[in-house]
């Protein structure tokens, strides 16, 4: 199967409402490209497994947050689920085979992981995008349960909540804490784990996988500026000059107010006048 038809693939199954978005198969569909030859049921069946064995040990129990803690103990106590704190930029940590193979990953897998087994328990779970540490929310009896999966499943009272807060605050300003915890949509939620796979390969200058990374992340956003600026520099680094110049012609169009808008510029003159060099 070609890259252009997986990416297809990809953007199908983000398609139509947000709510029918299976997270699990988009997040394997994403491994995929790593892994051509994954076997998507074998692991959906772990998932399964996982859920299943979740079941019995929550069997009779109604009040969520002992239902939660029960998932919690089977997940990141019985079998070691746990976030990768030494390799933390290791792409593994973002394919979700690889996290259900070695239960190790970044908050948003983890994530991904505590939310496909929750939801087949008929827990109503939502990813929260809060900003630098992905997060997992629950609606139960008067309010919501906020969980960090990467901290072992750890419930978030709100005094951490507001430390949290705090902490990407710029000027002492930041959003109110209600904002921030808003359920994620699934299209944001396969959005950001490409954004997390993509910088991974960026910062290790490992440009074919972050072409390859970008590529499917415009397949979900096919007008996304700052995925089509970051294509731009990638195909720069690989020398492929005349791609540069289509996507930093692009991204100058749909972005005539942005900060780097003269920088980009500034380099699109530059490859124009290396093209004409070369001819």
């Amino acid at each position: 199967m070609s890259r252009e038809h997986e990416n297809e693939l990809l953007a199908g199954l983000v398609s139509g409402r947000d709510e029918d978005i299976d997270l699990a198969r988009c997040a394997l569909e994403i491994a995929r490209a790593e892994y051509p030859d994954l076997d998507t049921q074998y692991y959906l069946r772990r998932l399964e497994f996982l859920a299943a064995e979740c079941r019995n040990r929550t069997a009779g129990l109604a009040f969520v947050p002992a239902l939660v803690a029960r998932i919690n103990e089977y997940l990141f106590e019985e079998l070691g689920f746990r976030g990768d704190l030494e390799t933390f930029t290791d792409p593994r940590n973002s394919y979700l085979n690889d996290v259900l193979d070695r239960r190790v990953g970044i908050p948003i897998s983890l994530s991904v992981v505590f939310i496909e087994v929750a939801r087949r328990l008929g827990l109503q779970v939502h990813g929260v995008s809060f900003p630098g540490h992905f997060l997992v929310r629950i609606e139960c009896a008067g309010g919501i349960l906020v969980l960090d999966p990467f901290a072992g499943g750890k419930p978030l009272d709100t005094a951490e909540l507001e430390r949290r807060r705090a902490r990407i605050s710029v000027d002492g300003m930041a959003p109110p804490l209600e904002d921030l915890l808003q359920p994620a949509a699934r299209r944001e939620i396969v959005a950001r784990m490409l954004r997390n796979l993509k910088s991974v390969y960026m910062e290790k200058e490992d440009w074919p996988r972050a072409l390859r990374t970008v590529n499917m992340m415009l397949a979900v956003s096919p007008l996304a500026p700052a995925e089509i600026r970051d294509r731009a520099f990638i195909h720069d680094q690989m020398d492929y000059l005349r791609a540069a110049v289509e996507d930093y012609q692009q991204y100058l169009v749909l972005s005539p107010g942005s900060s780097d808008f003269e920088s980009v510029r500034a380099r699109l003159a530059d490859l124009r006048r290396c093209i004409e060099r070369l001819h």
